[in-house]
């Protein structure tokens, strides 16, 4: 689905990713770990070309993006849903009309239509009784699952999410990460920054660690954590686990 080849992204003197290759099959569980630092987020904003690369191609779905203009690339991102640390929701609109501002405005559904699928998706994350309230009626956790929600509405093909739970308070954690086991169970490729081991563990089919701009270990999440090889791996995993 995702195919990277030669990936380089620097910000003036300092070089981020470091010619990286990595392929992404369609389903696949992709967890990212490593240190602050390493270049993970700035990976995943290039895949949908919040970052432009400054060397190296992105094919998504048969296609090159790396060269797309800024309408195609739109309509790529279409395809591409995001998730950050912090929820981008619109303060002054209502649930349903976070979720449904955007497939109506790009045409891709009828009001009627991005409603309806918006109290699916509601129903299916357990909010449908949010769907009149305003982002600052509802908790971190719910507000990062009605992100999840939002970006569900567009029928992506795969999801990335970007330390999804980093900015919420411990017991929120786990309800956003049930969500998103969901989506990995009903076959959702997904492509996940996080610092959750039991996650990356329990969920991902395969686990990349990052230091230094570099892919320096991938494996099962089985190898990956019970028999590690690179040692700087070996370290970080010392320290997290």
């Amino acid at each position: 689905m995702i195919d990277v080849k030669g990936l380089c992204k620097s910000f003036g003197d300092n070089h981020v990713l470091r010619n990286i290759d990595e392929h992404i099959e369609k389903g696949e569980k992709v967890v990212i770990v490593g240190p602050s630092g390493s270049g993970k987020s700035t990976f995943l904003r290039c895949l949908n070309l919040l970052e432009r690369p400054t060397a190296g191609t992105i094919t998504f779905e048969g296609q090159d993006i790396t060269s797309a203009r800024a309408k195609e690339v739109n309509k790529i991102r279409q395809k591409m849903g995001m998730v950050f640390q912090h929820f981008n929701l619109f303060n002054h609109l209502t649930i349903i009309d976070n979720i449904t501002l955007a497939p109506v405005k790009l045409k891709l559904m009828s009001k009627e239509e991005a409603e309806k699928k918006a109290m699916e998706l509601l129903r299916r994350v357990g909010l449908e009784d949010k769907a009149m309230a305003y982002p600052a009626q509802l908790s971190g956790g719910q507000k990062q699952r009605i992100a999840i929600v939002r970006s569900l509405a567009m029928n992506p093909d795969v999801m990335l999410f970007d330390e999804p739970t980093s900015a919420l308070d411990p017991e929120m954690v786990g309800e956003v990460l049930d969500l998103m086991k969901q989506l990995a169970d009903s076959g959702m490729t997904m492509v996940v920054v996080t610092h959750e081991m039991g996650f990356a563990r329990e969920v991902g089919s395969r686990v990349l660690f990052m230091a230094d701009g570099h892919i320096l270990e991938q494996n099962t999440p089985e190898e990956f954590f019970n028999h590690p090889k690179n040692d700087r791996l070996k370290d970080f995993l010392s320290k997290v686990l």
